[in-house]
């Protein structure tokens, strides 16, 4: 018998239930989980199909601050600023134009020292120069007596031959008359040049200016042709500067310009010396009448009265020669012309706007002068346009600003005294 239940049928068929009562708990024991699990789902299902849904919340991107400054219509006489170095009008050497010890020389003759015109500044020897002179004219007085005497005997020889036909002019004393003549000439010009030589051994200049260099010296010993120094001329200082073409167009001047009877364009050449600016007045006189091939720019010279008088006493500075300056030179009128501070302007000639909406616009602009404080357009931007002047990161024509600031051309303008070079 297996498991105690083969004695009966009775007995076999009361175990085969038991078996089946048991099969049927365990199953669901294992089902039970599995249940629980599935309606767990389904309860989740419907409460995810049943729960409410949220209102939809679009936000709108937040603007970008800015800060604008609106553009302006007036009419303007821009200005170029252009650089150069100063330098005199006359520089020469100082050369001996005769032989002989120097014997004197004046107490300016020193590097920097200031002489008048007509000052004589080194004497060389004239001892050999004098007697020179009256030597001369003591042949100029035995000439003059020759020729008295040849027109003499011309004037016997003419009265002598009166009755004769056809005398020649050997027997009326004329070639005598005529070498007594030239060699009168002769000795009056050989006077004049040493009367010359002697006022060479005092060495002056026709110009007032400054001693540059000294190269001789008391007691020495010079020949003709030797370099005592070298000076320069005050009377008037220049500087050379380089324009571009576009920055000929704002000026309103041709290439070869000459300024003629009106002097030429109103120019201020400045610089900033020991931490203070000073300025002096002068004018742009005339331009080359070509182009310089290497750099493509065309070379004027602008001019300054007096550079070292008493006309700058009130900055208590000379334009000093070699000095560094830079030139603002006053152009033509502009009228009707929009201004826009000089921030405003991006590369590639770009303006950016804020427009009516509070948009991003970016406008193509067309330049007619710009320098460091603003910029004048012909057209792109009208009068009265919000013009950004600040940074904006990743610009996109259309994205929403908003202006923070909003301050004017002449707000703009810095107070650095250092001004920048500039294209138109």
């Amino acid at each position: 018998m297996e498991g105690g239940c083969d004695s009966d049928d009775v007995q076999m068929r009361r175990c085969h239930r038991i078996k089946e009562m048991n099969m049927i708990a365990k199953l669901r024991q294992a089902t039970m989980p599995i249940g629980v699990g599935l309606a767990g789902i389904a309860i989740y299902a419907l409460l995810q199909m049943t729960k409410p849904q949220p209102a939809p919340s679009i936000e709108a991107p937040r603007p970008v601050s800015v800060e604008v400054v609106p553009a302006i219509r007036a009419a303007s006489r821009p200005t170029v600023v252009v650089y150069g170095e100063v330098r005199p009008a006359v520089r020469t050497q100082l050369v001996a134009q005769v032989g002989g010890k120097i014997i004197s020389i004046a107490p300016d003759f020193i590097e920097g020292g200031e002489f008048a015109p007509g000052e004589v500044l080194l004497t060389i020897e004239d001892t050999d120069y004098r007697a020179a002179v009256d030597e001369r004219r003591a042949r100029v007085a035995a000439a003059k007596v020759d020729l008295q005497q040849a027109l003499a005997d011309a004037d016997v020889a003419r009265k002598q031959l009166a009755g004769q036909s056809n005398p020649s002019p050997l027997a009326l004393k004329k070639p005598q008359v005529a070498r007594a003549e030239s060699a009168l000439k002769a000795a009056e010009t050989a006077l004049s040049l040493a009367q010359t030589n002697l006022e060479r051994t005092q060495i002056n200049l026709p110009f007032k200016g400054r001693v540059e260099s000294q190269a001789a010296d008391l007691g020495q010993y010079v020949n003709p042709g030797k370099v005592l120094g070298s000076v320069f001329g005050t009377d008037v200082a220049e500087v050379r500067v380089a324009l571009t073409t576009n920055q000929l167009s704002a000026l309103g001047i041709p290439v070869g310009y000459i300024g003629g009877e009106t002097g030429g364009l109103m120019t201020t050449v400045s610089a900033v010396i020991g931490g203070r600016v000073h300025r002096w007045e002068g004018r742009l006189t005339g331009l080359d009448a070509g182009i310089e091939a290497t750099t493509r720019s065309v070379y004027g010279t602008v001019r300054i009265e007096d550079p070292y008088g008493e006309i700058h006493a009130d900055s208590g500075m000379p334009l000093a020669v070699g000095l560094y300056v830079d030139a603002e030179i006053q152009g033509r009128t502009i009228v009707d012309a929009v201004q826009i501070a000089a921030e405003g302007l991006r590369a590639g000639d770009k303006v950016f706007v804020i427009d009516g909406e509070g948009l991003l616009d970016v406008r193509q602009v067309d330049v007619i002068h710009r320098n460091r404080d603003m910029v004048m357009l012909a057209s792109g931007v009208e009068a009265g346009e919000r013009v950004i002047v600040s940074a904006i990161r990743n610009p996109v024509r259309g994205m929403r600003l908003q202006a923070v600031d909003e301050g004017t051309i002449a707000d703009s303008v810095g107070d650095d005294v250092t001004p920048t070079n500039n294209e138109a």
